[in-house]
């Protein structure tokens, strides 16, 4: 999903700095956008230590001198159930769900006021929305970015920063490789949407587009599900 914003943004004359602690990744996403004419550049990034998050926003600042718009993407996934969830799991999967969202607003945010605005969109998930099963430390981060997302769209929209979420349900992409290539996985994720079909990371990438771009405006606080209507159900 961040490959196909970084791409989207990119076409839409964007300015992109992409970040992944998988540098060779992000290169790439970087080389395709450079050859078909836009500007980008890469970051090797751990999204889940400050000292990584300070390094990163004082590099674009230096070299593009403002930030306008941040996406907060980073995940992992963790089917695991609660009870049999280690602590040392639980950490892991808060740090980079979680703690990166935080500690991107944290050290983005201040930019932002100096520039009187902006927007970011934090990437949750359905989980977010309605419990799931077999996946608590999952769904509670994904539940806790949503509600940091409103909190931080409370607390700087007087600075004309502008904060929503974005709840992808299920959709085509490596991490979920494992189970949109399982038959019997597939029926079942079918079975849940109201759209007969798995969705398309590009299709979250408009979403994206829409609540970074001034065409949303006057939106700050919501979620947008982009789940084919998991959620209407």
């Amino acid at each position: 999903m961040g490959r196909e914003e970084a791409l989207l943004f990119a076409k839409e004359g964007a300015t992109v700095v992409a970040t992944d602690i998988n540098e060779a990744a992000v290169q790439a996403v970087v080389q395709e956008i450079e050859a078909g004419g836009g500007q980008a550049a890469a970051y090797a990034h751990n999204v889940s230590s400050e000292e990584a998050w300070v390094s990163v926003v004082d590099q674009t600042i230096k070299t593009y001198g403002k930030v306008d718009i941040l996406v907060n993407n980073a995940g992992i996934s963790h089917a695991v159930g609660l009870l049999d969830t280690t602590v040392e799991q639980w950490n892991k999967v808060m740090s980079i769900n979680l703690t990166s969202t935080f500690l991107g607003m944290k050290h983005v945010i201040p930019h932002m006021q100096a520039n009187n605005g902006g927007s970011i969109v934090n990437i949750s998930s359905i989980a977010g929305l309605s419990g799931g099963s077999g996946a608590g430390a999952y769904t509670a981060s994904k539940g806790a970015v949503r509600m940091l997302t409103k909190a931080a769209a409370v607390d700087f929209g007087k600075d004309h920063i502008r904060v929503n979420s974005v709840h992808p349900g299920f959709i085509e992409t490596p991490m979920s490789a494992e189970f949109v290539n399982n038959k019997q996985m597939l029926q079942w994720f079918l079975s849940q949407t109201a759209l007969p079909r798995v969705g398309r990371a590009s299709e979250v990438a408009e979403a994206v587009l829409f609540l970074a771009s001034d065409e949303s405006a006057y939106i700050t606080g919501v979620e947008l599900p982009v789940d084919g209507g998991v959620t209407a159900k």
